[in-house]
């Protein structure tokens, strides 16, 4: 073996620790892989054997080069669908749950919920909540990246920990209680049954659904907030949840409608109190194409 497939071996070890970063940081499944390839060609240019801790120095790697990318989209003031933007989903089948192996990667999943509230950070902000207190890189670390003293990047996690508690609203943990809930919202669509409708969701219930640029009508993205608001939204596409299916998203239990192998859109939620409190909804054709999905 030589020396460079010696190190591309070692890359691959903390490859799927890289991507969970830069996942986290971008909130772009295209992005993340983009992210980590670039970290691989500045280890492939560096001299290896100086880098005592070659994980600790990708993380830190890696997270540098996705603050350059969230930098470079506020300097563009970029916001692909304002308020209504929705991260790419990670999906599962939902039979995974059964599997100790993937119980083990959905107790490290990132909610959708969690992601568009990182969404509203600072590129620094959420660089440091990000390595701090999702992979505990030390403050020592992270300063030099976000170019402030370890005091300083400190009161910046503080600060963007507060402004996650803050925004970051409660998910109901157990599987078998989300697949009831998801499962007597399908049946109510299925049914046209208002009044059930409303009796799933929060009287508070915020829908966020993100069509991408091109669509418009009906379809196209929106923020809708409110139980009828939200239940008429649902009885309006009633006829596209004959195909759901449930699978998990983000961890979670949600649901993708696919028709003919084609993604039509993807649903996350959270539930609280046996009612869903939070819809998020991908049915951006172009995202939706580069998805990874389970039966698509």
């Amino acid at each position: 073996m030589t020396g460079s497939e010696e190190l591309a071996g070692r890359f691959e070890e903390h490859r799927g620790h890289l991507k969970a970063v830069a996942y986290r940081m971008l909130g772009s499944l295209a992005e993340a892989e983009d992210a980590v390839q670039e970290a691989w060609l500045r280890l492939s240019r560096s001299d290896a054997d100086d880098i005592g801790n070659l994980g600790g120095w990708l993380t830190t790697v890696t997270g540098r080069i996705c603050l350059d990318l969230l930098r470079s989209r506020a300097a563009r003031r970029e916001e692909p669908m304002g308020d209504a933007f929705v991260p790419d989903p990670v999906l599962r089948p939902l039979a995974a749950v059964a599997d100790p192996a993937e119980e083990v990667l959905q107790a490290d999943s990132v909610g959708l919920a969690l992601l568009v509230v990182l969404e509203n950070l600072t590129p620094d902000e959420r660089l440091t909540f990000v390595l701090h207190d999702m992979f505990a890189v030390p403050f020592d670390d992270i300063a030099p990246i976000v170019e402030r003293s370890a005091a300083a990047t400190r009161q910046l996690a503080s600060r963007a920990r507060r402004r996650v508690r803050g925004a970051t609203p409660s998910n109901e943990p157990d599987l078998g209680r989300q697949k009831q809930v998801l499962d007597a919202f399908l049946a109510a669509s299925r049914a046209g049954d208002f009044e059930a409708l409303v009796a799933v969701l929060h009287p508070d219930v915020l829908l966020r659904a993100d069509s991408g640029a091109l669509v418009r009508g009906a379809a196209a993205s929106k923020l809708v907030q409110g139980a009828k608001a939200v239940a008429e939204q649902a009885l309006m596409f009633a006829p596209f949840t004959r195909s759901a299916e449930l699978v998990l998203v983000n961890g979670s239990v949600g649901m993708i409608n696919a028709q003919e192998g084609h993604v039509q859109s993807v649903m996350g939620v959270t539930i609280a109190d046996g009612r869903i409190t939070g819809m998020y909804i991908l049915a951006d054709p172009e995202r939706l194409r580069r998805l990874d999905a389970p039966g698509a």
